[in-house]
C-alpha cells in the first residue's frame, strides 16, 4: 500500500503563487516602515520577490526579519487600527495573539514552519471571519473563543485539517469560518476560554473551596 504514496516533494521546489509573493512582499514593506532594511535594500529584495518562481527562492528573502506580530492586552484597536488580514511562515513562525483586530479575511500560510492564530482576546472588526489556512509540510493552530460560531470547511492530502471544533455558539458570539488546506501538514482548531476568564474561574473554585471547608 505505501508504494502507492508519492514520493515527497523537497517544499523549496514547489511554485509559489502571486499571493505567496505579495505576502513576503508586505513582511518586507514592514520591515522597512520599521527602518529593520533601508529603502534600497527594500527596492533589491522586492525585485527578488517578484522574480522568484519557487518557495525556495522566496525564504531567504525574510530569514532575518522577526515575523512575530502581536498587539499588546492592555491596548483596544478601533476604526483607526488597520485590521491584519494574513500571516506567513516560510521555514519560520507568526503569531497574532492579544488584542488585535482581525478583519473580515485572514489568508496564510505556513510552508515548513508554524502559525498561531489566537482569536481569544482578538477585535473582530466585522463581527466575523473568514479564516484561509494552508499547511504545506508545516502547521496552524487556530484558537477561538469558547462560545464563537466555528463553521470548518477544510480539507486534508496526507496531513490533517481538525474539524472537532465544529458548531454553533452563544447568541451574539462572532462567526469564524475557517477552510484551507493541509498538504503533509496539519491546521489544528481548539475552543478556549480568554487567560481572564481561566482566571476567574480559578478564583471562583477557590472561593467556593473556602467557602464549604
Amino acid at each position: 500500500m505505501s508504494d502507492l504514496l508519492p514520493e515527497p516533494v523537497d517544499p523549496r521546489q514547489l511554485r509559489a503563487s502571486d499571493t505567496d509573493r505579495e505576502r513576503v512582499a508586505e513582511v518586507l514593506r514592514a520591515a522597512a516602515s520599521d527602518g529593520r532594511i533601508d529603502l534600497h535594500e527594500l527596492d533589491e529584495r522586492l525585485g527578488r520577490v517578484y522574480s522568484a518562481r519557487t518557495y525556495g527562492e522566496l525564504e531567504p528573502l525574510t530569514r532575518d526579519l522577526p515575523l512575530v506580530v502581536a498587539t499588546p492586552a492592555n491596548t483596544v484597536p478601533d476604526g483607526d487600527v488597520p485590521a491584519s488580514r494574513g500571516g506567513l511562515a516560510l521555514m519560520s513562525q507568526f503569531v497574532r495573539r492579544g488584542r488585535w483586530a482581525v478583519g473580515r479575511t485572514f489568508t496564510c500560510l505556513s510552508f515548513w514552519g508554524g502559525g498561531v492564530i489566537d482569536l481569544r482576546d482578538a477585535y473582530f472588526a466585522e463581527g466575523s471571519t473568514r479564516i484561509t489556512a494552508v499547511a504545506v509540510m508545516g502547521g496552524v493552530e487556530v484558537i477561538v473563543p469558547e462560545d464563537a460560531n466555528v463553521h470548518v470547511t477544510g480539507l486534508a492530502v496526507m496531513g490533517g485539517f481538525d474539524h472537532g471544533a465544529n458548531g454553533a455558539g452563544a447568541p451574539g458570539a462572532p462567526t469564524v469560518v475557517i477552510g484551507g488546506l493541509a498538504f503533509w501538514g496539519g491546521v489544528t482548531i481548539k475552543r478556549r476560554p480568554s487567560d481572564a476568564e481561566l482566571k476567574r474561574r480559578k478564583q471562583e473554585k477557590k472561593r467556593l473551596k473556602g467557602q464549604s471547608s
